[in-house]
């Protein structure tokens, strides 16, 4: 299958590409934005690059007619809620505007694969389902998202190919491209600092690995089950929430250092969920998807490679 992966060189991005590449033609497109390719010169041999951005529609079109990609995994997005808050109108072009331009172009009989959040439900303290949680989101990062979601159902409609929506959940895991909240405990510990500097530790989250994640969106985008036309939502999430003072205990334990923690209230998000866990029945159904990895089996492998990009890791070795 020829296959095409935006946000290819990102976090979820780089996993799915190579779970993908030995069984598929792989067209990854990313505009760099976090940094060099961050594959080896092995793996490129049997990848395609496309260094564009989404928001330029003559480049996206132009991929669209030479690769003619018979699946695409739209992966891309400005995902970290700080960057979305401070900068709106960067997130909402590439994350609405962008996907636009995806969908615009997608080739007849394409499947068209969204990565969405679970960002875009109102809070709860249950697990959210797909069709009877409320929509109702708290940041532009959501918002962007809900938006793509109503233009994926508006295209698939128009021109008639099949799509999914996949309202991911927080990955972790090595590898990670932005200052979320777990590369930011392990950068300062990796630096030698015994005493952390963090926002809340109350909020829970539904914690997925990044392999598990990756596997996620492989298992919508090759599952052929999905009518043309037609668009099905699923949660790609674990079902199980943790704490960060939950996350902090277990990574006592992996990394054997006794840390405490002292509370940054310029860390403290302003307006911020307590919980957000997914129900992934209706995934494991359709595409025989169930996650494999336990949080601490991934704290684990964080801890030994955590893979982080300069960004992170700097501001605390210097």
């Amino acid at each position: 299958m020829r296959i095409l992966v935006t946000g290819g060189n990102g976090y979820v991005g780089r996993t799915l590409c190579r779970q993908l590449m030995h069984e598929h033609e792989i067209c990854l497109l990313d505009n760099l934005r976090y940094g060099s390719l961050r594959f080896t010169p092995e793996e490129l041999v049997g990848i395609r690059l496309e260094q564009i951005d989404i928001r330029d529609y003559v480049a996206v079109a132009t991929v669209m007619d030479d690769f003619a990609p018979e699946i695409i995994i739209h992966l891309a997005a400005i995902h970290f809620i700080p960057e979305c808050e401070q900068n709106p109108s960067l997130a909402i072009s590439t994350n609405v505007l962008g996907t636009v331009h995806l969908l615009s172009t997608c080739p007849k009989g394409c499947r068209f694969v969204f990565a969405s959040s679970g960002a875009v439900y109102l809070p709860q303290h249950s697990p959210h389902m797909e069709d009877t949680s409320p929509l109702e989101p708290s940041d532009v990062y959501g918002h962007s998202k809900l938006q793509g979601e109503t233009y994926v159902r508006y295209f698939s409609a128009k021109q008639g190919f099949p799509a999914v929506i996949v309202r991911l959940f927080n990955v972790i895991g090595p590898g990670e491209t932005n200052p979320h909240v777990l590369p930011e405990i392990v950068a300062q510990l990796k630096a030698g600092r015994t005493t952390l500097q963090l926002g809340s530790l109350s909020p829970k989250r539904d914690y997925i690995d990044v392999n598990d994640a990756a596997s996620g969106f492989a298992a919508a985008a090759l599952n052929s089950i999905i009518e043309p036309g037609t668009v099905v939502t699923v949660n790609l999430g674990t079902q199980l929430a943790y704490s960060v003072a939950e996350l902090l205990d277990s990574l006592r334990q992996v990394s054997g250092i006794d840390f405490q923690v002292i509370t940054d209230h310029s860390r403290v998000r302003k307006i911020d969920r307590p919980v957000l866990i997914a129900d992934r029945t209706r995934i494991q159904r359709l595409f025989n998807w169930v996650p494999t990895y336990s949080m601490h089996s991934t704290l684990q492998a964080m801890w030994k490679n955590p893979d982080l990009p300069a960004s992170i890791t700097q501001q605390y070795t210097e």
